[in-house]
């Protein structure tokens, strides 16, 4: 397995790097530019959306390099209305007239049928292609695929949160797959933290935790937040180190098992 190969997001067609980034947490713009050039083509233009990812974008896009990105927009918006509104905001912000991604926001339980109107009606008027759902019920994946108009979804996993290794990856269908993405590789930071750390533990590094990620073949996608241009190149060693062998695996899932158990629990 070659983190560096880019590779098929599920039934939607598009050829994704294997890290994606999310705009909302204070990298530069150089930082989502050098990343692009690494291959990371997966941007997440976020509830909060900064300027920085925008003038990426715009730039990536400038330099005729469009149909090598693949832009997602995100909504919280339980309003059918302002879903849209928001959406038309931020194509024109970016630039651009239609997204790869309309992401459908921390849903729990289905999308009610006014959104998912609505979002077709989009997608029929060419703001979007493809239609994502995140959230934390990991058993509402598997009931979702089932339905052709999703076509990928957002999940949590990582080292301490592995509940996705059994409700939603073995779950999904082999025929047709949605694209699978995952955030929080770091739990929140507390996988790097070394107070949070078993006696005599070293903390993981970032690219541990995006490594261990990846080394999941169900994962097509693993997000990253980098704050700067620092995090950025953390998060991009992991390509160049590739899968974890048996012990660093092991050793990583020995930390997960100890934050999951004595931490706060956000989620379980």
């Amino acid at each position: 397995m070659d983190f560096n190969q880019q590779r098929i997001l599920g039934r939607t067609g598009l050829t994704v790097g294997r890290l994606g980034v999310a705009c909302s947490y204070g990298a530069p713009t150089e930082a989502f530019e050098e990343a692009f050039e690494r291959g990371v083509n997966y941007f997440y233009w976020g509830s909060t959306r900064k300027e920085a990812m925008a003038r990426a974008i715009r730039n990536i896009i400038a330099g005729g390099r469009r149909d090598r990105l693949v832009i997602l927009l995100q909504s919280y918006s339980r309003s059918a209305f302002l879903m849209e509104t928001l959406f038309q905001r931020g194509l024109k912000t970016l630039g651009i007239d239609t997204a790869d991604i309309l992401l459908l926001g921390w849903y729990n339980r289905p999308p009610s049928p006014r959104i998912l109107e609505r979002a077709e009606r989009m997608r029929e008027k060419g703001m979007f292609r493809y239609l994502a759902v995140s959230g934390h019920n990991r058993p509402l994946f598997p009931d979702l695929a089932a339905d052709s108009k999703y076509d990928l979804f957002h999940a949590r996993y990582n080292a301490a949160h592995r509940g996705a290794e059994t409700e939603i990856f073995p779950k999904l269908p082999a025929e047709n797959r949605p694209g699978m993405v995952t955030y929080t590789a770091t739990r929140w930071g507390d996988l790097v933290k070394a107070k949070k750390m078993p006696s005599g533990q070293a903390p993981l590094s970032g690219a541990d935790c995006y490594r261990f990620v990846l080394s999941n073949p169900d994962v097509d996608v693993c997000m990253t937040g980098p704050r700067s241009t620092a995090e950025m190149r953390e998060a991009l060693r992991a390509l160049d180190l590739g899968p974890m062998d048996a012990a660093e695996m092991a050793r990583t899932r020995k930390i997960g098992d100890y934050v999951h158990d004595n931490s706060r629990r956000l989620f379980a």
